[in-house]
């Protein structure tokens, strides 16, 4: 086994769909972007049927707005990077040394690719067992009780409740065509001296994740010096 496979706990049968899956289009073709496409329906489904399962009380809203949260960039980025994918992925020099191996869009989109690579080479029963392993920390940390609000909305009711200004999001720059942009939007917070970076296919979620980049930091400090 390869160490994705080690790490995902499964084995390709056809090793050219892990090999598809890890290149990105900047290092030639076949590329990851087709399976990509696929993954994303695998893994919204996966996840759908996961929430369903674990939350049977919960009604069709609620489960929408978790899976909206699961399914999203960062967290699909987050679980690429304990994976280490970006350090596997086949990319162009250029989108190397331009940071590609961190940037949140390529991991996330990487690790879709892999779902539907397994869902090709397996079934939909093997890349949803995977999904599921794979989830299964953020799902333990999941409160049903909580009302789910988007990052923007928690970073400015957390700046609001310490008494200090609102965040400011500027556009920091695009790349890609202009059918399929990718924009990356920073947000600064100079009282608490902290600036994130977010991308995302549209300015709107690319500032999301910022947002929730930067509030993932200031919660991080408020446990640490044991504030709320």
């Amino acid at each position: 086994m390869t160490a994705i496979e080690q790490a995902l706990g499964y084995t390709f049968r056809q090793p050219r769909h892990l090999h598809q899956a890890l290149t990105h289009r900047s290092s030639g073709t076949p590329h990851n972007e087709r399976l990509e496409f696929l993954g994303d329906s695998v893994l919204n489904c996966a996840v759908a049927h996961l929430l369903y399962i674990h939350f049977p009380e919960l009604p069709e809203g609620a489960l929408s707005r978790l899976r909206a949260n699961l399914v999203r960039q960062q967290s699909l980025f987050e679980i690429a990077v304990t994976l280490g994918l970006g350090t596997l992925l086949k990319m162009g020099d250029g989108e190397v040394k331009s940071g590609g191996r961190n940037r949140p869009s390529i991991l996330a989109d990487g690790l879709e690719s892999l779902f539907g690579a397994i869902f090709l080479d397996g079934g939909f029963a093997e890349a949803e067992r995977v999904i599921h392993a794979l989830y299964a920390p953020q799902l333990a940390g999941i409160n049903p009780e909580l009302p789910a609000k988007d990052a923007k909305t928690l970073l400015q009711e957390i700046l609001q409740s310490r008494r200090l200004p609102l965040p400011a999001y500027e556009l920091a720059g695009t790349v890609g065509d202009a059918h399929a942009q990718t924009f990356r939007v920073t947000c600064s917070i100079p009282a608490l001296h902290i600036r994130t970076q977010g991308e995302a296919a549209s300015r709107r979620a690319a500032e999301q994740t910022a947002a929730q980049a930067a509030y993932n930091l200031i919660a991080v400090a408020g446990k640490k010096s044991g504030n709320a």
